[in-house]
């Protein structure tokens, strides 16, 4: 009796010890630690990198200009750009370009937000609006902004309407493809599970849906404000107008109208920093902090 009871406890014995295991990774996992990233760390490995890059790019474009690769008239120097930037600065209208394009572009994305997230979710959760509507919104995205400003013009005349318009068609298929795709990536435990605790309707898609989405929601947001971005910019562009105000499109049109070099290369560069700064100001520390509370930062 004893040695079956001992051969038992030996076959046992594997069992136990596979969950005891796993236990010891579940409270390894748990015990790790977040910490943030050293000062000194973050600037040699953040900040240093692309402020290398642009010295790098100054460089090569002085030394081009040096080798008079084509005429100066077509390739300004780097002094010369500085130039028109401190002139700007000095007569006072370079924030006021600035603010001008900034605040259209971010009102037109916060519309284009509050329209294309209950969109993205009726589609992604409602299969015949999804059959109706899901190949229109990815034929519009995938359809160039600049195609709006035309028919815009003529439905709106040259006003800020019209800009508001052009950019909601061009962000409002991205951030409802965005949510659509994060959605169908949700996992289907975690939607009974939802439905088990009572989780259903705008309760479940606020609970359930959206939190478990965020990841793809996220990256539809960060190519809606993109597409707002480069809409504004074709908007700009092409229906330049006293009356719209001096914005970072109007600049450039004006420097191709006025054969201003210079002047064009600014805006191309004021165009790509205020990119690069909603970039890393917004979306990056947005990123971050959802994977950081998803577990998958060890460090930041």
């Amino acid at each position: 009796m004893a040695s079956t009871e001992t051969t038992a406890r030996s076959a046992k014995s594997p069992k136990a010890d596979d969950l005891a295991g796993l236990e010891a990774g579940l409270d390894a996992l748990d015990s790790v630690q977040i910490s943030r990233t050293p000062v000194t760390e973050v600037l040699t490995r953040k900040v240093l990198p692309p402020v290398l890059a642009v010295a790098l790019v100054l460089v090569v474009w002085q030394v081009l200009v040096w080798a008079e690769v084509t005429d100066a008239y077509k390739l300004p120097a780097p002094s010369a750009v500085w130039h028109s930037l401190s002139t700007m600065w000095l007569e006072g209208t370079l924030l006021d370009v600035l603010w001008t394009s900034v605040s259209r572009a971010l009102l037109g994305f916060l519309l284009a937000l509050a329209i294309g997230t209950p969109l993205g979710l009726l589609v992604a959760r409602v299969r015949f609006v999804r059959a109706a509507i899901g190949p229109i919104l990815s034929g519009l995205q995938s359809l160039p902004s600049v195609a709006w400003v035309a028919p815009a013009v003529l439905w709106l005349g040259l006003n800020d309407s019209m800009m508001y318009a052009v950019i909601l068609l061009g962000a409002v298929p991205s951030i409802a493809n965005g949510l659509v795709s994060g959605v169908d990536q949700v996992p289907p435990l975690f939607l009974r599970a939802g439905r088990t605790l009572g989780a259903t309707g705008l309760k479940g898609a606020w609970f359930i849906v959206m939190p478990a989405a965020l990841p793809g929601y996220l990256a539809g947001l960060k190519q809606g404000w993109a597409f707002s971005w480069r809409s504004l910019m074709a908007a700009e562009i092409i229906a330049s107008s006293p009356e719209l105000g001096l914005g970072l499109g109007q600049l450039l049109e004006n420097g191709r109208n006025d054969f201003d070099m210079p002047g064009i290369f600014l805006a191309i560069i004021l165009i790509l920093v205020v990119g690069i700064a909603v970039d890393l100001l917004v979306f990056s520390p947005l990123e971050r902090t959802v994977l950081r509370r998803r577990g998958l930062l060890a460090k930041g």
